[in-house]
């Protein structure tokens, strides 16, 4: 087995494995997200509660499970919003030249100014906290990198023969985009979507940590560290399971778009 099959498979399992918890914890979790039973609170592991109860006495397992949809949710709402803005700039910047090209990129310039998360946590605290918000801002950063993306990939394209050819057959230039440029960069934007979600996925459970992203009582991977972290001393599993949760689902997107481009560099 290659290496390029090993890290596809092993980010393709990871991410799978997370989102189907998402799903299935939509209509089953193991106990109710919201029960709170003091009497039961901070137990260890047990066939009752698999990975233990937190400081209000809520099954682990079903916050992790609940969490992984909101937090995947806002993660891969905000990149796919970016996709929808980003991909279409990119390629008419690429297609027009000239001084829609050089608007276009300055304006993205403008934003790779400011750090990711701060820009977020600036986002956020001027329209307030919320899943709704936290996805807009993660999306507003992400909209620069799949228009320089697809720009760059799309200008390599609009070199070759058969957009030549396509040109002297009279096409205009918003068919050619659509029709030749945009599946030749289509695999490159994809690459970069599965690292760009690893991403945003990271920047939710900031915002999350900070009280920016996810409002109670909907669960969240960033607030269960943000509320386990004065216990990391009396129960570190419940910093532990978070933190652990959150470092396999970005590795996972990550592996996934190292794989995606190593198999496109065959």
């Amino acid at each position: 087995m290659s290496r390029t099959s090993v890290a596809f498979r092993i980010g393709a399992a990871i991410t799978a494995l997370f989102t189907l918890a998402g799903l299935l914890a939509q209509v089953w979790t193991p106990w109710r997200v919201a029960a709170v039973d003091i009497a039961a609170r901070l137990q260890g592991p047990s066939g009752a509660h698999w990975l233990g109860t937190d400081q209000l006495g809520r099954d682990v397992l079903s916050l992790v499970m609940a969490g992984a949809a909101t937090s995947l949710g806002v993660a891969l709402l905000g990149t796919g919003a970016a996709l929808l803005v980003g991909v279409p700039l990119g390629l008419a910047a690429s297609a027009a030249r000239g001084w829609l090209d050089d608007v276009l990129m300055r304006g993205a310039d403008v934003l790779f100014a400011f750090p990711a998360l701060l820009m977020a946590i600036l986002l956020t605290a001027l329209l307030g906290p919320g899943a709704i918000n936290a996805a807009l801002a993660i999306a507003l950063f992400n909209v620069p990198v799949f228009a320089r993306v697809t720009r760059g990939a799309a200008l390599v394209v609009w070199t070759r023969a058969f957009v030549s050819a396509a040109r002297l057959a009279g096409l205009g230039r918003v068919r050619i985009a659509l029709v030749h440029v945009l599946p030749n960069v289509a695999p490159q934007v994809l690459v970069q979507a599965s690292i760009q979600a690893g991403l945003a996925l990271l920047a939710e459970a900031g915002l999350s940590y900070v009280g920016l992203g996810v409002q109670p009582p909907a669960p969240s991977w960033g607030r269960m560290l943000a509320e386990a972290q004065t216990l990391i001393g009396i129960a570190p599993r419940l910093v532990l399971v978070p933190g652990l949760a959150i470092l396999l689902a970005v590795s996972g997107f990550l592996l996934l778009g190292d794989g995606l481009s190593r198999e496109r560099g065959r």
